[in-house]
């Protein structure tokens, strides 16, 4: 059949069997074994996993703060005893 005789059902019934062919193929693909593998975290895997991370965003704002003070506090004052 062609796509002219096809129409709008006809394409629609041929995106459904491509989007259940994608479907049947998940999990044989390179990345199965990684989809085997997986499973839902412990809590007390999510708990260590989420202090470690909260963690890191804390030291990387305060990382940028401390630069941010640097450039308006010091950095002017330097610059001032250079006589920049």
């Amino acid at each position: 059949m062609n796509e002219e005789r096809k129409g709008f059902l006809g394409r629609a019934w041929d995106l459904q069997r491509k989007i259940e062919e994608r479907q049947q193929r998940i999990g044989k693909g390179k990345y199965g074994r990684v989809l085997k593998m997986a499973r839902k975290p412990t809590n007390e895997e999510y708990e260590k996993t989420a202090k470690i991370t909260g963690l890191g965003i804390l030291l990387i704002g305060a990382l940028g703060f401390v630069i941010y003070i640097i450039r308006e506090l010091i950095a002017p004052w330097i610059l001032k005893a250079l006589g920049y």
